[in-house]
């Protein structure tokens, strides 16, 4: 229990509202990007519990789920009170949402079913560029953080110095 309310201060503490809403919707993504991977994979060779949805012998594609999501995310945006904007739920479905539609994004690409072709391979290179940007965001957060600190102290003795020297002359 410790460990938990150390990972709370230090989310807290060290991130702003903005980067709290970032790095779940980062993390929605991830988890989801991967656990969708790992589902069609699975599907795919015939083994776990998870078998292709379809409605009317239509298969349906888990992208049509991020489209629900991400609308679902934008109805509390344009709609919603700040409590439900801001409530962490919003941002995990945000970037699940867009998980599960960067997953096909390929097949929406081409309107062609090329999940396991090499034409789907974009929607990994995709997927896995997103996870590693982000990611390489919040790992260089305290470095960012010393950068602005450090630069608004010079700027803040630029000014003093500029200040004790008075009006250039003209």
């Amino acid at each position: 229990m410790k460990a938990i309310r150390v990972v709370r201060d230090a989310f807290f503490g060290e991130l702003d509202a903005r980067q709290r809403a970032a790095l779940l919707s980062w993390l929605g993504f991830t988890g989801t990007f991967g656990l969708v991977r790992g589902i069609t994979y699975s599907i795919k060779s015939g083994k776990g519990p998870f078998r292709n949805l379809s409605v009317g012998g239509e298969h349906l594609h888990h992208y049509m789920w991020g489209i629900g999501l991400l609308a679902s995310v934008g109805a509390i945006a344009v709609h919603g009170e700040d409590a439900q904007r801001k409530h962490p739920a919003v941002a995990t479905s945000y970037g699940s949402g867009l998980a599960l539609i960067v997953d096909e994004f390929a097949l929406l690409l081409d309107l062609k079913d090329v999940y396991w072709a090499r034409q789907g391979r974009i929607s990994v290179d995709l997927g896995i560029g997103g996870v590693s940007l982000a990611g390489s965001y919040f790992a260089a957060l305290p470095l960012l953080r010393a950068l602005r600190r450090d630069l608004g102290h010079v700027r803040q003795q630029e000014e003093g110095q500029d200040a004790e020297q008075g009006p250039a002359p003209a």
